[in-house]
């Protein structure tokens, strides 16, 4: 009873409006204190300790450090001219191609989700230089918001990724393990995009073809070097083993600044300060949701949640496969309606209690939770690349909605994949760290 009041209350307070953290957090507080959820011999005072030890506790972690550095990194390299660099050398690749500053736009994604670790910010990073650039060719700009949507979402599938960070402070799992198990799924949804993007501009004839160039390449090539060896460094000490991901994050953050201010010299020194703060109010923002959401595990774990789920489960008898299918769509579902830091650490402490009766790695679970999540962020209606897009083009999201349809459909093919063939998550993991 306790868990259905303590779920129908978050929800509750999420449909006035309230902000996630508090929605998350007051329900649990307001439970935890009231006379008879707990036994008489519970005195006030001593609830209210747990409460406090709670919150300090759900953000005392080295680990979670990394999550305003990347923040802060990522910040950076969107006005030090790292992601415009990008842009242009792969578009003097395959700007020659049908579709080719669609395919140039997804490609520039990936690279610069090997350094901020932040769809949001992967997706405001390119958004603001690709999409005026692809309305001028003369792409739907419901459509070039669409494209720079979806290679913003792999953001947080290529490490580094902050709700891998998450996960792995929840699990006690290796974040370096799910990096690794994450590079491989990243890959494939950017070459599913690219294939989709490509072929919806030839069908429609959407862009200018222009003629292929090797100078135009070695002159964007020499202009990005720099750019591009940001997620070499960073990538290469985590998975390594050289560098913590904490220190990699810190890596970021002093690379970025590098090339932004030194080599790009695009970032003003007098606007670094104001920069900084704008990414960690950001960051704070999620951290104190990550305080607020131990308190509600907490409570969940007092109530023998767990127990109640197994015997749920094992009420459905379903095989392991179907189990695991079964909770990808309720992923899904949640990603579709809920915010992503937010999902994560509502879901994962039950869910991760199931791998077991999944007979999946929990490190391929976690990298399937981080996929179901990046979906969740190209869907109505709290989408955030959406958002993001949206903003930058100055389009409807009923418009975008409709123009990210088909992207949205071969990720759900390439999570299905990822479900059904493990060696596509654990492959590299096993490589690497065996």
């Amino acid at each position: 009873m306790i868990i259905v009041l303590l779920f129908c209350l978050m929800f509750f307070l999420m449909a006035l409006g309230l902000p996630i953290s508090l929605s998350i957090g007051l329900p649990a507080i307001g439970l935890i204190v009231t006379p008879g959820v707990f036994p008489d011999t519970v005195a006030f005072t001593a609830l209210g300790q747990t409460v406090v030890q709670q919150l300090f506790s759900g953000v005392d972690s080295f680990d979670l450090l990394a999550v305003p550095l990347f923040m802060m990194a990522g910040a950076i390299m969107e006005v030090g001219g790292i992601s415009r660099r990008l842009i242009d050398f792969c578009d003097s690749l395959v700007g020659w191609a049908p579709g080719g500053l669609a395919a140039a736009c997804i490609v520039a994604s990936m690279i610069i989700a090997g350094i901020s670790g932040s769809a949001a910010a992967d997706t405001a990073a390119i958004g603001a230089v690709v999409i005026p650039a692809m309305i001028r060719q003369g792409y739907p700009p419901a459509f070039a918001a669409a494209v720079v949507a979806a290679g913003g979402s792999i953001g947080i599938i290529i490490p580094p990724s902050i709700p891998m960070v998450i996960f792995g402070f929840m699990t006690n799992i290796s974040t370096s393990q799910l990096f690794a198990g994450g590079m491989m799924v990243g890959i494939l949804m950017g070459l599913s995009f690219m294939t989709v993007a490509v072929w919806i501009s030839w069908r429609h004839g959407y862009g200018v073809h222009q003629k292929f160039s090797w100078g135009q390449v070695l002159r964007t090539g020499k202009s990005a070097a720099w750019s591009m060896g940001a997620p070499v460094v960073i990538l290469g000490g985590i998975l390594s083993g050289v560098v913590t991901v904490t220190e990699a994050a810190a890596l970021a953050v002093f690379y970025a600044l590098l090339v932004g201010t030194v080599i790009n010299k695009e970032l003003p020194w007098k606007e670094l300060p104001g920069l900084i703060v704008r990414s960690q109010v950001t960051a704070a923002a999620i951290l104190f949701i990550i305080a607020m959401a131990k308190i509600f595990g907490w409570l969940l774990a007092m109530q023998q949640s767990s127990r109640l789920l197994d015997v749920f489960v094992n009420s459905l008898a379903l095989p392991p496969t179907g189990l695991l299918l079964l909770i990808m769509a309720m992923l899904l579902i949640i990603g579709c309606v809920m915010e992503t830091t937010a999902a994560l650490l509502l879901v994962v402490p039950v869910l991760a209690l199931l791998t077991p009766q999944m007979q999946v790695d929990p490190v391929q679970f976690g990298v399937l939770v981080v996929v179901n999540l990046a979906i969740g962020m190209l869907t109505p209606p709290v989408g955030i690349c959406l958002f993001v897009s949206c903003g930058i083009a100055d389009v409807s999201l009923g418009k975008i909605s409709r123009a990210v349809i088909p992207l949205v459909s071969v990720a759900f093919l390439d999570l299905l994949i990822a479900c059904l063939w493990p060696p596509l998550t654990m492959w590299l993991p096993t490589l690497l760290y065996s």
